[in-house]
């Protein structure tokens, strides 16, 4: 399939990575390749890049749209498992890494897939659709308190309690399948003054996808892993979409550059602090006003970029 969606910050990440002609990357959530393209615009015949998604459909149709790339290496997997990925293809060191969080242009154009409040669509939501975890069964099996809590914290809906109250008992009269009846409920669930900032569905649905993905939880790890596998002047950037992500990103960042995270009020340090670089990026990078305008996606996009030395 083509893509609809152009990729996110595409100049500030290449400027970003700083790329060396010779040097070994890693697209850590390959998509529709758009970054992975330009990376290897970059490359010489000599420089390798690693391109990783969870999502076996989204890597078939990359693999399209890198045929002419011979120096690509393709892995189904979780970028969250970097060190074992890189473990398995005997690198011991690489030179830049590339993550673009949260559902990709190539899983909202696949409507089948259910990521969208648009349309009528199975409950599924999985990036990784080997898993068993679905949205179904989420919104079918979860307690009134754990849906509501996830709406709230993922999602940032101030409704939460209504949408989670309402979804448990419309399933008790029958098992909610489709994303239209999701959408149904949640548009009851939310008075109609209330309703001018977006589609009312957005944030309850990006809620159930992070949760789907298990998307926040391993992140900070995942950043420090990332930093611990970068050469020295390897360069690491993330974009991100939402405040949550964001967080995680930022507070691991500043841990690697040796920033003491102890309570002030201990005497001593105990929690090793080592620094491990430098953020290049003191405050987040956004998209430029024209890209917002072209690229809805880009809105809430924010990146941050961490230098090994």
């Amino acid at each position: 399939m083509e893509f609809n969606h152009k990729p996110v910050m595409l100049k500030e990440c290449i400027e970003g990575l700083n790329i060396k002609p010779n040097g070994i990357y890693l697209d850590g959530t390959l998509g529709g390749a758009g970054h992975s393209i330009e990376i290897l615009n970059r490359l010489s015949d000599k420089g390798i890049l690693i391109g990783v998604d969870r999502d076996e459909e989204a890597l078939t149709a990359a693999k399209k749209s890198l045929a002419e790339f011979k120096n690509v290496i393709y892995v189904h997997d979780n970028h969250d498992n970097i060190k074992q990925i890189l473990e398995n293809l005997k690198f011991e060191k690489i030179d830049g890494i590339l993550l673009d969080l949260g559902v990709s242009s190539y899983q909202l154009d696949e409507k089948n897939r259910g990521f969208s409040y648009l349309g009528e669509n199975e409950l599924d939501m999985r990036m990784d659709k080997s898993q068993k975890l679905t949205a179904k069964e989420v919104i079918n099996t979860y307690k009134e308190e754990k849906l509501a809590q996830i709406i709230f914290e993922y999602g940032e809906e101030r409704f939460s309690r209504q949408i989670a109250r309402r979804i448990c008992n419309q399933r008790k009269i029958k098992p909610i399948e489709t994303t239209k009846e999701l959408v149904e409920i949640i548009e009851k669930s939310i008075p109609n003054s209330k309703k001018k900032d977006g589609h009312p569905a957005k944030r309850t649905f990006q809620a159930i996808r992070i949760e789907v993905n298990n998307e926040i939880k391993p992140l900070y790890d995942t950043i420090l892993n990332c930093i611990d596998v970068l050469n020295e002047s390897g360069r690491l950037c993330v974009i991100t979409f939402h405040s949550l992500e964001d967080r995680q990103v930022k507070n691991a960042m500043l841990k690697a550059t040796g920033r003491c995270t102890c309570p002030k009020d201990l005497p001593y340090c105990t929690c090793g602090a080592k620094t491990l670089g430098k953020i290049i990026t003191k405050k987040p990078e956004i998209p430029t006003k024209e890209e917002m305008q072209e690229n809805s996606r880009s809105k809430s996009a924010k990146l941050r970029i961490f230098e090994k030395i």
